[in-house]
C-alpha cells in the first residue's frame, strides 16, 4: 500500500446538515443571509459536504 493510498483511505469526510435539519427545531429560522454565512463559515472550517436541502 502506497503512502498516498493508506492517506485516503484514512482519510475521514465530514458531511454537515446544520442548514437543512438546523431549522427543524421549533422556534429556530435562518434568514438567507444566516444560511450564507453558516455555509461560508462551514467552508472555511474545511468541511466536505454541505447539505442544503430545498
Amino acid at each position: 500500500m502506497t503512502t498516498a493510498n493508506k492517506s485516503e483511505k484514512d482519510r475521514v469526510i465530514i458531511f454537515d446538515t446544520t442548514l437543512r435539519d438546523g431549522e427543524q427545531c421549533p422556534g429556530a429560522t435562518m434568514t438567507f443571509e444566516e444560511k450564507l454565512e453558516v455555509a461560508e463559515m462551514l467552508d472555511d472550517m474545511g468541511v466536505d459536504v454541505i447539505e442544503a436541502g430545498f
